[in-house]
């Protein structure tokens, strides 16, 4: 590789480990032993999270779908996020009728606001939904107490934070339900897939009587369904290849830290430039490391895209505010939502993504922070060569 080929935002780590057990589930996956995989998959992420019940679905929406689906979640119910979110957080709740509430982030965080969820809250409220966005961590016992206060549940949407832990909890662990992502750009993938995890008994229940169609587990009458269900469920070959992820998870996460932490030694500090918040509390898997520009800098997002792009670098932009999207709207957007999307892009985060190519992105955002005539707070570390 040269030091102008093109820099990928994200793609997975694939081994022989993962390779040969997708072979083994092409070879013998079938008939009777067309689950084994999955059952092997839901174990090994069960104990990994430290929670009781895994059930592996065919993306993280489904698995927020069962799981909201499982809290009875229906027309005339509202759910609590952030506005700053994909979409896919709000698409269950509006599938099964009820309304998503969109409240601002903490500017520190980019998580939802645990004052805004309170002030939000009415008669109709079922549940809030506490996204970890891109491995950031939410104030979960302060949305643990607002949630006990008012009878609701809490929905933790872990699908960007595998790794990422809150007081020695880890993410996905700490609410009724949790959701994760395995898609292609995840931390862990099977290409596309997801997980529904939780410690209470009668929510998985009732979501292993949702995710086959309506019948329950156990039943002697073969197809029989007494309600109508859903199916969300992953492959066989899928789970295989998450198998082997799982079973690297230490090496897959600390490499994301690794990249991350490389990132914030030679940026934070930079003149107007945040990053992912690190905090002495708690530890994020840092899914994808975030540059946010002050909105003084005058550097917008697509100012950081093309002068990417100028490098041969692919890099993401952050979310748009939910609330100003057309299916919700098409409103101003919250505040700090609206300032975070129009100054923030994701930076590229692979496995293999080697020192030098980190380097040059971190040239392209000396070369803007410097353009801006902001003076520097603090000293940032300068490891690369410029």
């Amino acid at each position: 590789m040269t030091d102008t080929d093109r820099i990928l935002y994200t793609k997975p780590s694939i081994t022989d480990r993962e390779i040969a057990y997708a072979d083994d589930a092409v070879r013998t996956g079938w008939g009777a032993k067309c689950y084994d995989y999955i059952h092997r998959f839901e174990k090994a992420f069960a104990e990994h999270l430290g929670v009781k019940y895994a059930y592996a679905t065919s993306s993280a929406t489904g698995a927020l779908h069962l799981g909201m689906a499982a809290l009875d979640i229906g027309p005339g119910d509202e759910v609590i996020m952030a506005d700053t979110n994909w979409i896919a957080t709000a698409a269950p709740v509006v599938h099964l009728g009820a309304r998503p509430v969109f409240v601002d982030i903490r500017p520190d965080s980019w998580c939802l606001d645990p004052e805004k969820v309170e002030q939000a809250i009415t008669p109709r409220t079922k549940a809030i939904a506490a996204v970890h966005i891109y491995g950031n961590l939410c104030e979960m016992d302060a949305l643990n107490q607002i949630a006990r206060r008012h009878g609701l549940a809490i929905i933790e949407d872990a699908a960007e934070a595998l790794g990422s832990s809150y007081r020695g909890k880890r993410a996905g662990s700490m609410g009724s339900f949790g959701a994760f992502s395995f898609h292609g750009t995840k931390t862990f993938t099977t290409g596309e897939g997801g997980m529904f995890v939780t410690n209470d008994d009668a929510i998985y229940e009732k979501v292993l009587h949702l995710g086959n169609h309506g019948r329950k587990p156990g039943i002697s009458a073969e197809f029989w369904a007494d309600i109508v269900g859903y199916k969300f469920r992953i492959s066989n070959i899928q789970a295989a290849i998450g198998l082997g992820q799982v079973e690297r998870a230490d090496e897959l996460i600390a490499r994301k830290r690794e990249i991350f932490h490389h990132y914030h030694e030679n940026l934070n500090g930079l003149p107007g430039i945040r990053m992912n918040p690190v905090r002495t509390d708690c530890e994020s898997g840092y899914w994808l490391p975030i540059v946010a520009f002050d909105a003084m800098a005058g550097i917008s997002r697509e100012d950081l895209r093309e002068a990417m792009r100028e490098e041969n670098i692919d890099a993401r932009v952050v979310f748009w505010p939910l609330s100003s999207l057309p299916p919700f709207g098409s409103g101003p957007g919250a505040p700090n939502a609206v300032e975070f999307s129009a100054h923030g892009i994701c930076l590229p985060s692979y496995h293999d993504m080697t020192t030098a190519q980190q380097d040059r992105v971190i040239r392209v955002l000396h070369e803007l922070s410097m353009a801006t005539g902001f003076r520097r707070s603090r000293p940032a570390k300068i490891a690369v060569n410029l």
